[in-house]
Protein backbone atom coordinates (compact mmCIF):
# COMPACT_ATOMS: atom_id res chain seq x y z
CA UNK A 1 0.00 0.00 0.00
CA UNK A 2 1.06 3.67 -0.91
CA UNK A 3 0.74 6.31 1.13
CA UNK A 4 0.48 9.83 -0.08
CA UNK A 5 0.29 12.61 2.60
CA UNK A 6 -1.11 15.82 1.47
CA UNK A 7 -1.46 19.18 3.35
CA UNK A 8 -4.71 20.93 3.22
CA UNK A 9 -6.44 24.05 4.53
CA UNK A 10 -5.72 26.89 6.86
CA UNK A 11 -5.13 24.62 9.43
CA UNK A 12 -2.58 22.58 7.87
CA UNK A 13 -4.93 19.60 7.94
CA UNK A 14 -2.98 15.92 7.00
CA UNK A 15 -4.88 14.19 4.72
CA UNK A 16 -3.99 11.03 3.24
CA UNK A 17 -4.57 8.90 -0.45
CA UNK A 18 -4.21 5.31 0.41
CA UNK A 19 -3.46 3.18 -3.21
CA UNK A 20 -2.96 -0.21 -3.98
CA UNK A 21 -3.75 -1.70 -7.43
CA UNK A 22 -5.34 1.04 -9.05
CA UNK A 23 -7.65 1.76 -5.70
CA UNK A 24 -8.02 3.97 -3.16
CA UNK A 25 -8.68 5.31 0.35
CA UNK A 26 -9.34 8.62 1.09
CA UNK A 27 -8.36 9.75 4.76
CA UNK A 28 -10.21 13.00 6.26
CA UNK A 29 -10.50 14.82 3.05
CA UNK A 30 -9.60 18.01 3.78
CA UNK A 31 -10.28 21.75 2.41
CA UNK A 32 -8.48 21.38 -0.91
CA UNK A 33 -10.51 18.86 -3.46
CA UNK A 34 -8.10 20.08 -6.18
CA UNK A 35 -4.21 18.96 -4.13
CA UNK A 36 -6.20 15.40 -3.30
CA UNK A 37 -8.13 14.71 -6.46
CA UNK A 38 -4.53 14.82 -8.04
CA UNK A 39 -2.86 12.81 -5.46
CA UNK A 40 -5.88 10.15 -6.24
CA UNK A 41 -5.20 10.56 -10.47
CA UNK A 42 -6.59 7.92 -12.10
CA UNK A 43 -7.16 5.50 -9.23
CA UNK A 44 -10.71 4.59 -8.23
CA UNK A 45 -11.92 6.04 -4.84
CA UNK A 46 -13.86 3.17 -2.80
CA UNK A 47 -13.86 4.46 0.03
CA UNK A 48 -13.52 7.82 2.71
CA UNK A 49 -12.22 7.04 6.39
CA UNK A 50 -13.20 9.92 8.91
CA UNK A 51 -11.26 9.91 12.11
CA UNK A 52 -13.82 12.88 13.13
CA UNK A 53 -15.92 15.34 11.55
CA UNK A 54 -14.66 18.50 12.61
CA UNK A 55 -14.47 21.11 9.44
CA UNK A 56 -10.87 21.04 8.51
CA UNK A 57 -10.98 16.92 8.37
CA UNK A 58 -14.30 17.21 5.75
CA UNK A 59 -14.14 20.01 4.18
CA UNK A 60 -13.93 18.36 0.65
CA UNK A 61 -16.07 15.30 1.74
CA UNK A 62 -18.87 17.23 -0.23
CA UNK A 63 -17.07 16.19 -3.98
CA UNK A 64 -17.15 12.74 -2.98
CA UNK A 65 -20.67 12.45 -1.95
CA UNK A 66 -22.16 12.48 -5.60
CA UNK A 67 -20.87 9.31 -6.39
CA UNK A 68 -22.50 6.30 -4.90
CA UNK A 69 -20.19 3.55 -5.50
CA UNK A 70 -17.85 4.70 -2.51
CA UNK A 71 -18.47 3.68 0.84
CA UNK A 72 -17.69 6.25 4.10
CA UNK A 73 -16.46 4.88 6.99
CA UNK A 74 -17.33 6.92 10.14
CA UNK A 75 -17.91 6.40 13.73
CA UNK A 76 -22.05 6.46 13.16
CA UNK A 77 -22.19 4.19 10.47
CA UNK A 78 -19.28 1.39 11.32
CA UNK A 79 -18.21 -1.04 14.32
CA UNK A 80 -15.70 -1.75 16.20
CA UNK A 81 -14.32 -4.55 14.01
CA UNK A 82 -12.30 -5.49 10.93
CA UNK A 83 -13.53 -4.33 7.36
CA UNK A 84 -12.37 -5.88 3.65
CA UNK A 85 -12.26 -3.07 0.52
CA UNK A 86 -10.66 -4.05 -2.20
CA UNK A 87 -7.14 -4.65 -1.62
CA UNK A 88 -7.82 -2.60 1.63
CA UNK A 89 -8.06 -4.29 5.39
CA UNK A 90 -7.94 -2.12 8.46
CA UNK A 91 -9.94 -2.38 12.16
CA UNK A 92 -11.88 0.35 13.18
CA UNK A 93 -10.88 1.36 17.03
CA UNK A 94 -13.25 3.99 18.29
CA UNK A 95 -10.47 6.27 20.40
CA UNK A 96 -12.72 9.51 22.13
CA UNK A 97 -11.72 12.12 23.76
CA UNK A 98 -10.76 15.14 21.54
CA UNK A 99 -14.21 14.61 19.96
CA UNK A 100 -17.00 11.58 20.65
CA UNK A 101 -16.61 10.65 16.66
CA UNK A 102 -12.91 10.10 17.29
CA UNK A 103 -12.09 6.71 15.68
CA UNK A 104 -8.81 5.06 14.41
CA UNK A 105 -7.92 3.29 11.58
CA UNK A 106 -5.54 0.35 11.68
CA UNK A 107 -3.95 -1.46 9.09
CA UNK A 108 -2.46 -4.39 10.38
CA UNK A 109 -0.58 -5.83 7.93
CA UNK A 110 0.85 -2.54 7.09
CA UNK A 111 1.79 -1.84 10.61
CA UNK A 112 -0.21 1.90 10.60
CA UNK A 113 -2.62 4.22 12.23
CA UNK A 114 -4.62 6.78 11.18
CA UNK A 115 -5.36 8.93 14.63
CA UNK A 116 -6.66 12.15 13.55
CA UNK A 117 -5.99 14.59 15.80
CA UNK A 118 -6.42 11.98 18.77
CA UNK A 119 -2.65 11.46 18.96
CA UNK A 120 -0.09 14.07 17.74
CA UNK A 121 3.38 13.88 17.96
CA UNK A 122 4.73 14.55 21.41
CA UNK A 123 0.98 15.76 22.15
CA UNK A 124 -2.81 14.89 21.99
CA UNK A 125 -5.69 16.99 20.35
CA UNK A 126 -7.56 19.14 22.36
CA UNK A 127 -10.35 18.14 24.65
CA UNK A 128 -11.62 21.92 25.20
CA UNK A 129 -13.97 21.95 22.17
CA UNK A 130 -17.95 20.51 22.37
CA UNK A 131 -17.76 16.69 22.41
CA UNK A 132 -14.14 16.70 23.88
CA UNK A 133 -13.23 14.32 27.37
CA UNK A 134 -9.75 13.97 29.20
CA UNK A 135 -11.02 10.98 30.54
CA UNK A 136 -12.55 9.59 27.62
CA UNK A 137 -8.76 10.64 26.12
CA UNK A 138 -6.89 9.11 28.66
CA UNK A 139 -9.01 5.54 28.49
CA UNK A 140 -8.23 5.75 24.98
CA UNK A 141 -4.81 6.54 25.43
CA UNK A 142 -4.80 3.16 27.55
CA UNK A 143 -6.26 1.32 24.74
CA UNK A 144 -4.02 2.13 22.24
CA UNK A 145 -0.65 1.24 24.56
CA UNK A 146 -2.08 -2.53 24.23
CA UNK A 147 -1.17 -2.48 20.13
CA UNK A 148 2.29 -3.32 19.19
CA UNK A 149 5.09 -0.33 19.02
CA UNK A 150 6.09 -0.87 15.60
CA UNK A 151 3.23 0.92 14.60
CA UNK A 152 3.43 3.88 12.42
CA UNK A 153 0.83 6.93 13.63
CA UNK A 154 -0.64 9.12 10.72
CA UNK A 155 -1.96 12.20 12.63
CA UNK A 156 -4.72 14.78 11.91
CA UNK A 157 -1.98 17.22 11.81
CA UNK A 158 1.60 17.55 12.15
CA UNK A 159 4.27 14.77 11.43
CA UNK A 160 4.20 11.51 11.31
CA UNK A 161 5.55 9.56 14.42
CA UNK A 162 5.81 5.58 15.83
CA UNK A 163 3.38 4.40 19.06
CA UNK A 164 7.01 3.56 20.49
CA UNK A 165 8.04 7.44 20.25
CA UNK A 166 4.87 8.26 22.11
CA UNK A 167 4.64 5.98 24.61
CA UNK A 168 8.46 6.95 25.51
CA UNK A 169 8.24 10.51 24.71
CA UNK A 170 4.70 12.07 24.53
CA UNK A 171 3.72 13.14 28.14
CA UNK A 172 0.00 12.47 28.02
CA UNK A 173 0.66 8.66 27.98
CA UNK A 174 2.19 8.75 31.44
Amino acid sequence: MEIQKIVTGMLDENCYVLKSNGNCLVVDPGDDYIKIKEAIGEDKVLGILLTHSHFDHVGALRHFLTKRSIKIFKKSSVEEKEYHIGDFSFETIFTPGHSKDSITFYFKEEKVMFVGDFIFKDSVGRCDLPGGSEQELKESLNKIKTYPLDITLYPGHYEITTLEEEIKNNPYFR
